[in-house]
């Protein structure tokens, strides 16, 4: 049996755990669900209505039942229905993730395209001022929370120079490309930035080590030019643990940046859950932390897999 069946085998064991963690822990948030859809309307009711509404929701049952309803539910592709948007949940999470998906996309970009050779360069230049200029840069990013930068960013680019919105309606990529990037820029930088510092110090470290391995040397030896051995030999060893560190954070990217997306009001996933658990809209948040799940165990795997594509020596077991 190949690697990546066996890894696909263990999804349903994995998703059957988040499922029962989550039922039980939103279900432990104090308040009343009821109470928290209405706000100040539920006292209104009457017991009698407040006991309909338990009803309609299947509040009024046990949490075995609750949970053997949804997820029977979720078996057949039907995770519910939200309390707060009253439509489908599947439909509401297909609504926020793209935006989701599109701010972790250009995050990651952003923080390997600045960490990556910031890195590489600082190791080539070991115990050099420009190494400890990148290593001291790649300090204050790791120390400075995304809130922080985000709130700097807003007030010197937008509020100061009015270089670029700050917030307001959300445009897709599909309506208007230009304005829906000049939306995105900003938060993409606020976490491609604290995360680039990361990939730096990972890189750096990585690149200082596989630099003092013995095939780099006989590399050397031949002949070979620096920038060869560099980027040809060096550079796919060092980037393993880079990849290891990207696909975690890329995963927890696809879950929702809640403070970054408060910040600059994008309705995002990772908004849309914050909201939903201050609703106690209990479908909603256990339907969204199943689909969160499921795309870091799919990142995790395609991580593994692409271990081998970078390094020959890596083999995984058929039997």
């Amino acid at each position: 049996m190949s690697y990546p069946i066996k890894r696909l085998l263990v999804f349903p064991l994995v998703m059957l755990g988040v499922s029962v963690f989550v039922f039980i822990s939103i279900r432990l948030v104090p308040g009343d669900a009821i109470t928290a859809m209405l706000g100040t309307e539920s006292g209104l009711l009457t017991p009698t209505q407040r006991d309909a509404l338990r009803a309609y929701f299947g509040l009024d049952q046990n949490w075995f039942i609750q949970f053997w309803r949804w997820f029977a539910g979720v078996l057949q592709g039907d995770f519910g229905i939200s309390t707060t948007y009253g439509k489908p949940v599947m439909t509401i999470i297909w609504q926020h993730f793209p935006l989701t998906l599109e701010l972790a996309i250009l995050s990651m970009l952003i923080a390997l395209s600045i960490g990556i050779p910031a890195g590489i360069y600082a190791a080539t230049h070991k115990d050099r001022p420009s190494d400890l200029i990148v290593r001291i840069v790649a300090m204050f990013g790791q120390s400075t929370p995304s809130f922080v930068v985000g709130l700097l960013l807003i007030y010197l680019l937008s509020v100061g120079f009015g270089v670029l919105p700050e917030m307001g309606t959300f445009v897709p990529i599909t309506e208007d490309p230009l304005a829906n990037i000049a939306q995105m820029i900003l938060p993409a930088i606020t976490l491609g930035t604290a995360f680039a510092a990361a990939v730096i110090r990972m890189s750096r470290s990585t690149m200082l080590d596989i630099l003092q391995e013995d095939y780099v040397r006989t590399a050397r030896s031949k002949g070979m030019s620096r920038r060869r051995v560099i980027w040809r030999h060096a550079l796919p060893n060092a980037l393993i643990p880079v990849i290891t560190l990207s696909g975690v954070e890329f995963g927890y990217l696809l879950g929702g940046a809640v403070l970054v997306e408060q910040i600059f009001a994008l309705p995002g996933l990772g908004r849309t859950v914050l909201d939903a658990i201050l609703q106690r809209d209990y479908a909603l948040v256990q339907g969204s932390v199943l689909f969160i799940a499921f795309n870091f165990m799919v990142v995790n795997l395609l991580v593994d897999l692409a271990y081998a594509a970078l390094d020959p020596r890596i083999r995984f077991e058929t039997k």
